[in-house]
């Protein structure tokens, strides 16, 4: 049986569908001396899926620097707290090693964000927002990609948490780790679909296109009528 995708997922859908969880080892990487050890072991990696955090600002004037650094493997995933360490060494070797393919979503806007705290040539990196539409679905936001192909909801309430506090919280924890951890499932799941064609797309059409279409055939209907 063909897994069924949409172009478009609504938002209302995502009310119905359960919530992902997540039960695998989180590792909080606070100290610059913590990173070459955790860089080590995850370059040895076959696949990473990648994220970042930052503090989010709620006045114009006042922008925080990205604050958390998360990279996941299938069994686990570290979360590199920047606003701590700063880029080490470790850490400028993991954004420019070319040997791994690190997932992402929206990669280019991390990229950005993380240069201001250290210039490097990112390496082997994977947007996914640059692949889906291979298949042909539109909605790129990782929530709705998610519940498109898995039928699960990522919550998103932590995301304006404040990613700098002393010590994040388990909530804080699972979410960073979830959206990285999340990017290599809907890498792989993509690559799997390529591959098989096992698949079925199904449109779903917005209100502006309904009535766009809705209006072409009334102006077909009038030329037909007027043309007896």
């Amino acid at each position: 049986m063909k897994k069924i995708i949409y172009n478009r997922f609504l938002k209302e859908w995502l009310g119905d569908l359960p919530k992902v969880t997540y039960d695998m080892p989180i590792f909080v990487v606070s100290s610059p001396q913590e990173t070459e050890k955790a860089v080590n072991y995850l370059l040895s990696m076959p696949i990473l899926g990648v994220d970042t955090e930052t503090r989010p600002s709620f006045s114009r004037y006042q922008q925080y620097r990205c604050s958390l650094l998360q990279v996941a493997t299938h069994h686990n995933c570290f979360l590199f707290r920047l606003n701590i360490t700063g880029i080490t060494p470790a850490i400028l070797r993991l954004l420019e090693d070319t040997t791994v393919p690190k997932i992402g979503l929206s990669w280019h806007d991390d990229i950005r964000s993380l240069k201001q705290l250290h210039s490097f040539v990112p390496g082997w990196f994977i947007d996914l927002q640059d692949h889906m539409r291979e298949i042909g679905i539109e909605d790129l936001s990782l929530q709705k990609m998610y519940a498109n192909l898995f039928a699960e909801r990522i919550s998103k309430t932590e995301r304006l948490s404040n990613w700098e506090r002393d010590v994040l919280t388990s909530k804080q924890k699972v979410y960073a780790a979830i959206d990285a951890w999340a990017c290599i499932c809907l890498y792989e799941e993509l690559r799997e679909l390529k591959a098989t064609g096992n698949y079925e797309l199904h449109r779903v059409e917005t209100e502006l296109e309904i009535e766009e279409e809705f209006r072409i055939y009334e102006e077909l209907a009038a030329q037909k009528e007027q043309g007896g």
